[in-house]
């Protein structure tokens, strides 16, 4: 028999510029049935605006989600309780995210605080680039206890025109994150400290006009893969856990070169296993898929598979590896792949969650 799993899902109900079309509901709740593939929706929660980025405790009791507010400078980040019995999502408070674009966030592998990346747009504001909340005993968000701002450029004008942290990863040594900064190329090794306090320990740069946006980590914690969003790539690096340090390996194509001009990479996640890569790429509309040699850290290219809608922003993979989503942005729809645990490779089910404009899928065992 399969498991049932909660899938908690952040969609656009509020237009901005950059994006096309607001047409979701806020943030939403479904449980699904790994083996029937069925799909239910348990709560919704529609008064939060724009929750493009969200994380999940690990009981599934508690969401954070980003609340990403074109103009503003800053976003807001929302903690709710949800209550499985009852079939509903309360809302807890929000924190100010000290910055604007609100684009990441991940709960500490403790659980005892939240880790969230501004991406950032133009000026003013007390423009952070990482903020650092307490979490409290009720799963409520404390005002930020650390925070830090990073600087710098690319060589793409229209897009590195300054500092766009995209993403902050912990390290799976757990006191070490990893930040990666889409407008300075830049992978940034910060030490988590318990008071909150963030501290630069490494830096590594990446190749010029890459544009880092999301990274996955190897289950041997000694290895780091990154989605280049820029220059449509996946890049490989050795991890030392212990200092943060990344020593680049491998860089990989993420669409076929026909594609690259008019492809921009989204997210990348990694199968419980290790043994495979998978990358949104939204243009070539696709799901890219890698091997990965967990001793060298090389790639090899599985292939490339249709994500089944259109401008895939987010993936995510069940917890036994069985099934991928794809959030599917601009085709309202969030399409289920099933995954060959052997070779990597993915076959659309014919499923899906039909949802207006879907922005993040994470799951929780039910």
């Amino acid at each position: 028999m399969g498991a049932t799993y909660l899938a908690f899902v952040g969609t656009l109900n509020r237009e901005a510029p950059y994006f096309q079309g607001a047409r979701g509901n806020g943030l939403a709740v479904f449980s699904f049935d790994e083996e029937t593939l069925a799909i239910n929706k348990l709560a919704e929660a529609p008064e939060i605006e724009n929750p493009t980025f969200l994380s999940v405790n690990a009981a599934g009791t508690h969401v954070y989600a980003n609340s990403e507010i074109f103009g503003w400078k800053e976003g807001l980040v929302t903690a709710f309780r949800f209550d499985r019995a009852a079939g509903r999502l309360d809302y807890i408070n929000m924190q100010p995210s000290l910055g604007s674009i609100t684009a990441h966030n991940t709960v500490s592998s403790d659980g005892s605080k939240l880790l969230v990346a501004n991406y950032g747009m133009g000026e003013g504001g007390p423009d952070r680039s990482v903020v650092v909340y307490g979490i409290r005993a009720d799963g409520g968000l404390t005002p930020p206890i650390g925070s830090i701002a990073q600087r710098g450029t690319g060589p793409d004008a229209s897009r590195q025109e300054r500092s766009h942290a995209h993403s902050v990863t912990q390290l799976l040594s757990g006191n070490l994150a990893v930040v990666a900064d889409l407008g300075t190329d830049t992978l940034t090794t910060y030490r988590l400290d318990a008071d909150g306090a963030l501290t630069e320990v490494a830096k590594t740069g990446t190749a010029a006009g890459a544009g880092p946006r999301h990274v996955a980590l190897h289950p041997n914690g000694r290895l780091l893969f990154l989605m280049n969003e820029l220059n449509s790539t996946v890049a490989s690096f050795g991890l030392d856990p212990q200092t943060g340090v990344l020593t680049p390996i491998d860089e990989q194509p993420a669409v076929p070169a026909q594609a690259r001009a008019s492809n921009h990479c989204a997210d990348i996640q990694i199968s419980p296993d290790g043994r495979f890569l998978y990358g949104s790429n939204r243009g070539h509309d696709s799901i890219s898929v890698f091997a990965v040699d967990g001793e060298t850290g090389t790639l090899s290219t599985v292939g490339f598979f249709p994500c089944g809608g259109a401008t895939p922003r987010n993936l995510a993979l069940t917890p036994s590896g069985r099934h991928v989503f794809s959030a599917n942005q601009n085709a309202d729809r969030i399409s289920i792949f099933a995954r060959d645990a052997e070779t990597g490779t993915l076959t659309d089910t014919g499923k899906a969650i039909e949802i207006g404009t879907p922005m993040c899928v994470k799951f929780s065992v039910e």
